[in-house]
């Protein structure tokens, strides 16, 4: 008698049931990496076991402002960055308008700069964009009232003109009677450099001069800005490794702190007698500090010496840094320039065919309303602090509905915020001056958190109005005697650092307006 055979006792049968099985987990898989492909911006690094990110960022890092902004865009503007988890070094980056206005203004109190930033920013020690609280309160309203005060514009205005005169033009004409190419960031750099240390230690190094001198703290502050924004993305442990055994970025960091404390521990230095002069901003700082005892480092001459590297920093980088990226947007639209020259002439009474050339008050600046806005683009398309680096005291949630962990790291690209299509619109790459004057001809304003070159909030740059008095007479004087031509085939690309200096310098060559 035959024997039934059961199906499931039948190994081919057996073979097919499970064919089915795997195929169902196979399409299930497929979808499901399907799904989270379609739903990652397409540029953005793929999150790898143990190591996380880490290595799509390295590849691109070259170019480490673009991709964050390329990254941001196809993302809506904020994207979760995951390390290797070894090394705990997640974080959260965004351009994002509602968040930077959230994080900036809105809930201030909860977002200090805090021992993360320092850590990053040690070499600016107790100044200004290191401190918090108290200290950073009696920062601003000592900078603050010395920028109020009435003698300052004037000091300001003269300390300006008398560079141009004396170092910036004969400089210029120098080369251009030469025909030789130079680096016209290197020239913006000197004369800011000079200008800063005039206001803030009373002393003018003479860096901008006929023979451009070598002066190792001016160019420790080009060569510190790179290795910063590294500590950003390196690992503390490795980056600390660095640091004890003095090599790679480290190196440079520790070479630049000590050019910067050989130039200005001397400055601050100088008895009460040798300054006379109560506008003297390092006095007022010093008299400030006995008086409220400040809790710093506990030494004066360190808090004085943080104190003018901060104000330093901020004069110099941020300044030249615009300039820089102005003349080369210029150069690329040469209309742009034309306008500019016909409004110095028509607003400043200048005229052409006679030669004259007149220096101007800083109130006769303000009626340069599109060399503002060229300036404002060049700030808006390069701005010169090109990120912001915050960690939050208490969790938080971000309006973009990002969940912000307690002292979690959190990275604000500025650079990416000018280059939002949903914001500046669909000509959002191109260099328009016209964008930021209204209908009436007067400058358009815009809110801080669309625009923040000048940050955000309570920290807003109070420089502001002096920075924007200074680019005007340097670009008007440069543009009224000559034309910028660039210097065909040398790169210009952003320096992948903190600021945004142009990587290999701005090559031109000059000519003469006739």
């Amino acid at each position: 008698m035959a024997t039934k055979i059961k199906n499931d006792s039948c190994p081919i049968m057996a073979i097919f049931q499970n064919l089915d099985i795997f195929s169902i987990v196979l399409s299930l898989g497929v979808l499901c990496l399907y799904r989270r492909i379609t739903r990652e911006p397409k540029s953005a690094p793929t999150n790898w076991p143990v190591v996380g990110m880490l290595p799509g960022v390295l590849r691109n890092l070259h170019r480490a402002h673009e991709y964050a902004t390329q990254v941001l865009s196809e993302c809506g503007g904020t994207y979760v960055f995951k390390g290797p988890w070894f090394f705990n070094i997640d974080m959260v980056f965004t351009c994002d308008p509602a968040n930077i206005h959230h994080i900036f203004s809105k809930n201030f109190p909860n977002y200090p700069k805090g021992p993360q930033f320092r850590k990053i920013f040690e070499i600016l020690g107790d100044g200004v964009f290191n401190a918090d609280y108290e200290l950073w309160e009696i920062h601003r309203r000592i900078t603050l009232s010395f920028l109020t005060n009435a003698n300052f514009y004037n000091l300001l205005e003269n300390g300006a003109w008398k560079k141009i005169e004396t170092g910036l033009m004969p400089v210029l004409e120098n080369f251009c009677e030469q025909g030789k190419d130079f680096d016209l960031q290197d020239i913006f750099q000197r004369f800011t450099f000079d200008n800063i240390c005039n206001l803030v230690l009373d002393y003018d190094p003479g860096s901008l001069s006929i023979y451009l001198p070598y002066i190792p703290c001016e160019k420790a502050f080009s060569n510190s800005v790179e290795p910063l924004l590294h500590r950003h993305i390196v690992p503390e442990i490795i980056w600390r490794l660095q640091q004890r055994l003095k090599f790679g970025n480290e190196k440079i960091l520790d070479e630049a702190k000590k050019a910067f404390d050989e130039f200005i521990f001397p400055l601050v230095s100088l008895k009460d007698e040798e300054q006379e002069d109560d506008f003297k901003l390092m006095k007022v700082f010093k008299k400030v500090y006995e008086e409220n005892r400040i809790n710093s480092s506990g030494d004066l001459r360190q808090f004085l010496k943080d104190t003018a590297l901060s104000l330093m920093f901020a004069g110099r980088d941020t300044t030249s840094t615009c300039l820089t990226w102005l003349f080369w947007l210029i150069a690329k639209n040469p209309s742009t320039e034309t306008k500019i020259l016909q409004e110095i002439e028509t607003e400043l009474k200048i005229k052409t065919q006679d030669s004259s050339w007149r220096f101007f008050k800083v109130e006769e600046s303000r009626k340069l309303v599109y060399l503002h806005g060229a300036l404002c683009e060049s700030l808006r398309l390069f701005p010169p602090v090109a990120l912001e680096h915050k960690s939050p005291m208490h969790d938080d949630i971000l309006p973009s509905g990002h969940h912000i962990r307690k002292n979690s790291k959190l990275i604000i690209s500025f650079y990416s915020v000018g280059r939002l299509e949903k914001v500046w619109g669909k000509d959002c790459l191109d260099f328009k001056p016209e964008r930021w004057i209204s209908a009436s001809g007067r400058i358009r304003h815009e809110p801080s958190y669309n625009f923040p070159a000048f940050n955000v909030g309570p920290r807003t740059c109070i420089g502001k109005e002096m920075a924007f008095i200074q680019m005007k007479v340097v670009a008007a004087a440069v543009i009224y005697h000559y034309r910028v031509e660039l210097v065909e085939g040398h790169p210009v690309v952003p320096l992948d650092s903190v600021i945004l200096q142009v990587k290999h310098g701005l090559r031109v060559r000059l000519s003469k307006r006739t």
